[in-house]
């Protein structure tokens, strides 16, 4: 109750207050809303927000869900490759960004090594390019994240009936066939749950962009999380920065929200079928 509800609704009030340095309860209406929308670097957050989370949710998921397949197949040494492939998501952001930073630094990392056998025609430099370095933030996040996906889908097609799998088979169904049209259907629930994980967790992107581009070159890979920050500690500009924090807030409301709805949904439909 104090940290989450009473700590928001201060935040909700300073973002309509003076506050610069320090708190200042005399209203300003919305002026410190309208200021961020109006502000060149905010919209192009908000843009960087969207693409990351759109290429980020979707590869992370097939990739995951990719992984968990193969790992489906019994495959000998099963939990060798479980534990491996689940290894990133337990490095810290800051590690994974830091990492990532060196193996794409042109000087340092796969330009140079592909330099260095002899193809110098060869260039690799998204981390200090404005236009990609955008996706070099995706491809550490999907990297992290995988492996987390991959046991969440994993626990999911271990829980399918397998009476169903076996009638299919027994039918001539082929192995894409059956996961297509019984087991993934059968895991539906995973997936909302994937997605409205992965939403959370781009949404508040944080310490992995700032380890791995510093939200550069310029600003062209700010995200929300770095605005926010820059406000609060940077400027000293509290108001502005809670007028950004709340944003953040109404855009995990609005992943969170309709995920609460379906949960409540799924539980009524459930007990009126018995």
């Amino acid at each position: 109750l104090v940290y989450v509800v009473v700590f928001m609704g201060w935040t909700i009030y300073i973002s309509f207050s003076n506050s610069t340095l320090l708190p200042d309860y005399r209203l300003a209406g919305v002026e410190h809303y309208v200021g961020l929308w109006q502000s060149r670097r905010w919209q192009l957050a908000y843009t960087n927000l969207f693409i990351f989370g759109v290429l980020y949710v979707l590869a992370t998921t097939a990739m995951g869900l990719f992984l968990a397949i193969l790992i489906d197949q019994r495959i000998r040494g099963e939990n060798v490759f479980r534990t491996i492939f689940l290894y990133p998501i337990a490095v810290s952001f800051v590690v994974t960004g830091t990492v990532w930073r060196w193996i794409l630094n042109p000087t340092t990392g796969i330009e140079n090594f592909v330099h260095d056998l002899g193809w110098l025609g060869f260039q690799f430099d998204w981390v200090v390019n404005r236009d990609l370095a955008i996706y070099t933030i995706v491809m550490a996040g999907v990297w992290h994240a995988s492996g987390f996906v991959m046991v969440l889908f994993l626990a999911g097609l271990r829980s399918v009936d397998q009476d169903l799998i076996k009638a299919a088979q027994i039918d001539g169904a082929s192995n894409a066939r059956i996961y297509r049209r019984i087991v993934l259907p059968s895991i539906r629930p995973i997936f909302i749950a994937v997605l409205v994980v992965l939403l959370q967790f781009a949404i508040k992107t944080f310490d992995l962009v700032l380890a791995l581009t510093s939200g550069g070159p310029g600003i062209a890979t700010t995200v929300p999380t770095i605005v926010v920050y820059d406000y609060m500690f940077q400027r000293g500009q509290m108001g502005q920065g809670a007028a950004a924090a709340i944003m953040m807030l109404l855009a995990l409301t609005l992943v969170l929200v309709p995920y609460l709805l379906y949960l409540r949904w799924r539980s009524r439909r459930e007990a009126a079928n018995g």
